[in-house]
Formats: structure tokens, sequence, C-alpha cells
């Protein structure tokens, strides 16, 4: 099928017009009306001189205006761009002069920080604010939306593309070059397989047939992404929601406020929930305990499903998930520039413990790009042959370094270590800019915080290397807990499944981590507590 997502999602608003596409609060979008408004937002973009190839940044919180700019982008055959809302301005001017943005629309209460942008980025043509706040001179949207006819319906390929800028915790931000044809086969799995189809539909006909009939017959997902949508796994879940004529639901913006999210997935019937693991999922466990303790239970009957990627996601809060809801978790090894490489899909507690298993285009190579058997005890990084990006805008280096032909074959290999385990799972151990060398000893933080996740008082955790003035470095953690385990319990916890030189020396106790939006843990911040002693 050669066709870009916002040419499917033109075709399946033309047959389900009058079904409700994207809900956020106080406010339901019809396909027909998320079309018009997307259309308007694109004619707007068009006559401010925006066209195919140029990049629309969406400095936004989550809600409908997020996918409204993504697919009035998409119409034009223009290149969304995801940018990270904790940006300050001149952060966030570093990411749009990268991206060589043309066009950026904010959230009202961002505007300062898009002030800086506005006076720096020559590239900018239009600036769209949304909802009031301060800043640059910029038009609202709804305003802009009211004076601008809706452009027409033009179909647009598969080669159109998308940028995810992805960072992690440490250097700047890159634009990882999605086609859009390979991130639909990359996903086509996790978005068609739950409708009882083991292949992307051939046709655009095809694809509209598919999703017409996933809602009228009630199998059509209602998606919630709790992640911010500028999370690669937050976006491209819901990006498939709509494609088989689903719904997308926002919480509303803002720090992640756990009883909103449950108390939004009751009335909205939400069907499948995206988090970032334990970052995500421990604040709403926590709530779903605390509402049953103070007797006003949330409603979780709708709830089918939980889909987590790129973050620990501890087998305890899986527990406690499928403990009060019949849902399906689907946790994935993944990232921008690739995969997934692997899934540990849990139905019910019985199938805890998780084990990763990878799908058939992932592989793990070793020195000298030998490719690694199950069993072989050695480590080696993840490698994966299926769809993938075209490589980093403007960083040919670093996509040659990432996007690598061994024996004729090109892989994605974002770095991530693991070795294959006698029985074919994955036994993931995160990284390699992770690597903690004491003594000369390699230590992978993931295989740590791993063994430190199982014991019972402890919620989330972060494994770091800290100067060592024997050994180079030392093995370091921060954990958080609502208890007060002692630091001798912790490392003979760890010490039971861990070579000794594992086992960290200094831990300290923290209610909670520093992680971004995504997850992702803020790996300076873990380092000065453990200097400091405590957050």
């Amino acid at each position: 099928m050669d066709a870009s997502f916002g040419t499917v999602w033109e075709a399946v608003a033309d047959h389900l017009p009058d079904e409700i596409a994207v809900s956020e609060p106080g406010r339901d979008l019809s396909y027909a009306e998320f079309d018009d408004r997307a259309a308007r937002l694109a004619a707007a973009l068009e006559a401010a001189g925006v066209g195919p190839g140029d990049t629309v940044a969406c400095y936004l919180y989550n809600g409908t205006a997020y996918l409204e700019t993504v697919f009035a982008a998409f119409k034009l055959g223009a290149i969304p761009v995801n940018a990270n809302y904790r940006y300050t301005g001149h952060e966030l001017t570093e990411l749009l002069t990268d991206a060589d943005a043309a066009a950026v629309v904010f959230s009202g209460t961002l505007g300062a920080n898009v002030a800086h942008a506005a006076e720096h980025v020559r590239t900018l043509r239009l600036l769209v604010r949304v909802g009031p706040g301060d800043g640059p001179d910029a038009g609202e949207l709804d305003e802009l939306l009211a004076g601008t006819p809706p452009r027409p319906h033009t179909p647009r390929p598969g080669s159109d593309r998308l940028f995810m800028y992805t960072g992690g915790t440490t250097g700047k931000p890159k634009g990882v070059i999605w086609r859009q044809a390979d991130l639909l086969h990359s996903i086509a799995v996790a978005v068609f397989g739950p409708l009882g189809r083991t292949t992307l539909p051939a046709t655009l006909d095809e694809a509209v047939r598919v999703a017409v009939a996933a809602r009228r017959e009630g199998r059509a997902p209602t998606m919630m992404p709790v992640v911010p949508l500028m999370h690669g796994t937050g976006m491209f879940n819901t990006m498939g929601a709509l494609l088989v004529g689903g719904r997308a639901v926002t919480a509303g913006p803002g720090r992640l406020d756990p009883r909103r999210v449950w108390e939004t997935v009751a009335p909205q019937r939400v069907s499948t929930i995206i988090v970032a693991g334990n970052a995500v999922a421990r604040p709403l466990v926590d709530e779903l305990v605390a509402a049953e303790e103070a007797g006003r239970p949330h409603d979780l009957s709708a709830l089918r499903g939980v889909i987590s990627s790129g973050t620990a996601f501890s087998d305890r809060l899986k527990r406690a998930l499928h403990e009060r809801a019949q849902v399906t978790i689907t946790d994935a090894i993944a990232s921008s520039e690739g995969g997934p490489f692997a899934f540990a899909i849990t139905r019910s507690v019985d199938d805890l413990r998780s084990r990763f298993l990878p799908v058939p285009a992932t592989t793990v190579i070793g020195p000298g790009d030998r490719i690694l058997g199950p069993g072989s005890g050695e480590v080696g990084v993840l490698a994966y042959r299926g769809p993938m990006p075209l490589g980093y805008y403007k960083d040919s280096a670093k996509t040659a370094t990432t996007f690598r032909t061994i024996d004729g074959v090109r892989y994605a290999i974002p770095g991530d270590h693991a070795r294959i385990d006698a029985d074919g799972a994955i036994h993931f151990l995160g990284r390699r800019s992770g690597f903690i060398n004491t003594g000369g000893e390699k230590v992978h933080p993931q295989e740590v915080e791993n063994a430190l996740l199982t014991h019972p008082d402890v919620t989330d955790c972060a494994v770091v290397g800290v100067p060592d003035p024997a050994w180079g470095e030392s093995v370091a953690a921060v954990v958080a807990t609502p208890a007060a385990p002692a630091e001798r319990e912790l490392q003979d916890w760890v010490r039971r499944t861990l070579a000794g030189y594992k086992v960290p020396r200094r831990i300290v106790l923290v209610e909670r981590l520093p992680r971004t939006p995504t997850g992702k843990l803020e790996v300076a911040r873990a380092k000065e507590i453990v200097e400091r002693g405590s957050a």
C-alpha cells in the first residue's frame, strides 16, 4: 500500500464521518471534524509557504491539537517533528534550528520559550498558538482555522517522511528520519494483528474496509497515550489506532495525574493505555490501590490492553494490573531507530515472570560481526533487519554507525546490549553508554536494576557509575521505595543472583527518581543524588 498515514486517515474519515476520532476533556471530534480542522491548518501552513519536505514542529502537550498538527503536515507532504515540551527556550531553538523548522504549533503556556526561537530560527515562516498564553506574535489556532477554508484532499505517497527526535539522557537530540511506508510496515503487526490480520492491507481501499469493519463491529481500539505524544511509543501507537478506525483519548495537558487518568479511562471506555514502564505505571498502580483503600475503586471494565516500551516495567506492577483488570500487557524493547526487537507479552498473572522473546527480524551481533546464538553466554548488541529509518537528519557519521550493512543485510543497531538465553529469550542489558567499568570489570546497569526491582520494597531504581579512587568507578544505585530497607539488605538481595562486583557499593533511597516525561532516566541528576547522599 503506497499511501501516507494522512491519506489513509482522510479515506477513513470519508467512510466514518460521524464516528468520534479524537477526545480530550470537554471535547469530542468526529472523523469529519478532525479531517476538516487538519485540512484548514494545512491550508494555513501552505499559505505561509510550507510545502512538501518542510518541517512542522509540534511543541505541544497531549491533546487534539497535537494530532491535528501531525495530520495537517501529512496532508501537505510536510514533515511533523516532535519537540519536548520540557525544553527551555535555548533547547527549543537548538532543535528547531537542527530541524530547519518552517513552522511551529505550540501550547500557549509554552509561548515564552517560543519567543527565543522566533528571534533566532531563520527558517520559521509561521507560528501557531494553541490556547491563551504569552510569547511571540502568533496566530491562535481556532481563529486561524475559522478564517481559512479547508485544503482539498490530495493523495500523498508512502515515501513522505516523519522525524522522531531522540535524545536519550545525554547528547543533543537527533532527528530520526522515517519514511511513512517503512513506519507503517514496522507497526503493522501491532496495529492489524489484534484485528486478526497477519499482513498489511495491500491497497488503500482494503485498509478502509478493515477500518470500517473494525469500528462497526466494536473491535477498533480506543487508545489513550498516558505518555506524551512527543514520545515515539505514544505517537506511533496512537497513529496506528486511527489507521483502523479507532479513537484517540487524552486526559489533558500538564504533569501526570494518575487519578485524572483513571477517571478518564472509565467514562471514555478506554480499551488500551500507553505507558512508559515503571515511571508511569507505578503512580497509576499507586492510585488504584489508594482508591480501593478509600472505598472508591476505579472502573477498569473497559480496559483490555497496556502498552509499554523503552524502559523497565517490573513484574510487580504488571501483577497489580493483571489482578485488577483483564488486560494483555505488551512490553517492548524498541527504539526510535528501529524495532521492536522483542516483546514480553503477559495476559494474566500466570504468565509472569516476563520474558522478552525476539521477533524474527531481531538478532544479537557479537564482536567481529558474529551472530550470537542462544545460550552462548556472550554479550552483543541488538540488531534489527526489518523496516527501519533512513538515518539521522544531517548526521551521516551517526547514521553510518547505527545503520550498518553486514553480509549484504542492513541492520538498525542503536547500541542496546543483550545476550540470548538458552531458551531463546532476550536478556536486555542496556546501552553501551551506560557501561560501568569497575576495576576492569564491565557492569551493565540494566542487569543490576532488574535485580533490584525484584525486591518487594523497590518501586523504581537507577544504577550509575561514580568515581572511585581504587577501582576507577564503583557501582551505585538510587532506589525509589515507600519503605526504608537497609542498604545491606538491598546489597544482599542483589548478591543472591549477581556477582559481587556488580553489587552497588552505595545506595541512596528516594521517594521518586528523576525521569523525563517519556520515562527516561536523567542520569546526571541520579549521579548528583548519589554524590550528595540524598535527593
